[in-house]
């Protein structure tokens, strides 16, 4: 959320931060909510079972156990990964900065290329040779520059990008639609390899989590999120490349495309972009002259926080203690008919919550502690831009 502090986690809040993103209906939104009321992720643990009570279920919330989130740290671990909060060092700074990012990711290699100017790179899986070669010769040429270059570890133009830059520095970071371990795609394995050697895989996912067609917009969020620009190399017009692409610019990030033939339809989706005003490009250099400004002034952003520790992969800073063991604040006591009055609003047709806030008629802290409850209870979801929509009971 904008605003929210920097800060480096002991063990203990690494932990507790871990436990409350990982537990049933917490999604990054409903996150910090809960640790700017109460305080502390311990805190907000120990409200969750009350809080899922009043907004009207009945079993209790599933809480991510302690003993797992130890496994799950300990398995990184193994893997010589860590896990790193936003606000961190090894956290993508420009990530940090967009709404509701994760509050935690799994890092595996170099994090200090996070610390890096980012350009995106996606397209076509089923790439042609020509694709392939345009996307690895602006990838290398691009990092020669100092750019890191991000992609989605897809096989076709995700791959390519992934290995010009790799050919140069190892300067590449692979965002997963899995957990950090999972070797997805199966013909990228070795590609995983190196990267995980000389580049960066992140992901937001548990280790060993298995592919699934809903991870993949959330992958292309983060793609798009932690980038100064995106570049779409062919992409037919009903592609995820052209999803990527809509992220970024809803982020003010800059979208560019290198142009095919009208008469190609693995074109399209680039071609179309174009019209709709993204930057056409044609080699690096039309990359670096939209972006290098920008990519200059973030280097001296981060030039001028601390040095990036080593060897240690992860900050293993302290920040202020929490009790586990103290009592959260009372937070506001909506009533029932609140409850009540904001499902009766709510469709499968999402809808903002500003719109909500407004046509509700209450006072607009106690109906956010409203929505609060009701979306730990289940019975409203939010969509990945933030905007509700009624659970199916």
């Amino acid at each position: 959320m904008p605003g929210w502090p920097a800060q480096l986690l002991d063990d203990d809040q690494r932990l507790a931060w871990l436990m409350l993103m990982r537990s049933e209906n917490v999604g990054p939104v409903l996150f910090y909510q809960l640790v700017d009321l109460y305080g502390s992720a311990h805190a907000a643990l120990q409200a969750l079972p009350h809080l899922s009570r009043r907004g009207g279920r009945r079993k209790p919330v599933r809480i991510y156990p302690r003993d797992a989130a130890e496994r799950e740290l300990e398995h990184l671990n193994e893997l010589d990964a860590c896990l790193v909060a936003r606000g961190e060092r090894g956290y993508p700074p420009l990530l940090a900065h967009m709404e509701a990012p994760p509050p935690l990711l799994a890092l595996r290699g170099n994090p200090a290329l996070a610390e890096e100017p980012p350009v995106a790179i996606v397209g076509s899986r089923r790439a042609s040779a020509n694709g392939r070669t345009i996307a690895r010769t602006i990838a290398r040429q691009l990092a020669e520059r100092g750019y890191v270059v991000v992609s989605g570890l897809a096989l076709g133009i995700d791959a390519a990008a992934h290995e010009g830059a790799l050919a140069h520095q190892g300067r590449t970071i692979a965002v997963m639609a899995c957990g950090i371990d999972v070797r997805y795609p199966a013909a990228n394995a070795k590609l995983m390899d190196a990267i995980a050697e000389r580049g960066l895989l992140l992901s937001e996912m548990p280790p060993g989590t298995a592919v699934r067609p809903e991870l993949f917009p959330r992958r292309n969020r983060l793609v798009a999120g932690m980038s100064l620009g995106v570049v779409v190399v062919e992409a037919a017009r009903r592609s995820g490349s052209l999803i990527t692409a809509r992220l970024a610019a809803e982020a003010g990030r800059h979208v560019m495309a290198v142009p095919g033939s009208p008469l190609d339809a693995a074109a399209a989706g680039c071609n179309h972009l174009i019209r709709e005003g993204a930057t056409l490009v044609r080699h690096a250099e039309d990359v670096d002259e939209m972006l290098s400004r920008e990519a200059a002034r973030l280097r001296v952003t981060l030039r001028e926080r601390a040095p990036f520790p080593e060897p240690e992969p992860c900050p293993a800073g302290a920040a202020r203690k929490t009790n586990p063991a103290s009592t959260p604040p009372a937070p506001l006591q909506p009533s029932p008919r609140l409850h009540e009055r904001l499902l009766a609003l709510l469709a499968a047709t999402p809808v903002e919550p500003d719109v909500l806030l407004r046509e509700c008629g209450a006072p607009p802290e106690e109906a956010l502690a409203a929505l609060m409850e009701l979306e730990l209870a289940g019975r409203l979801f939010r969509m990945p831009d933030g905007r509700l929509a009624r659970s199916a009971e």
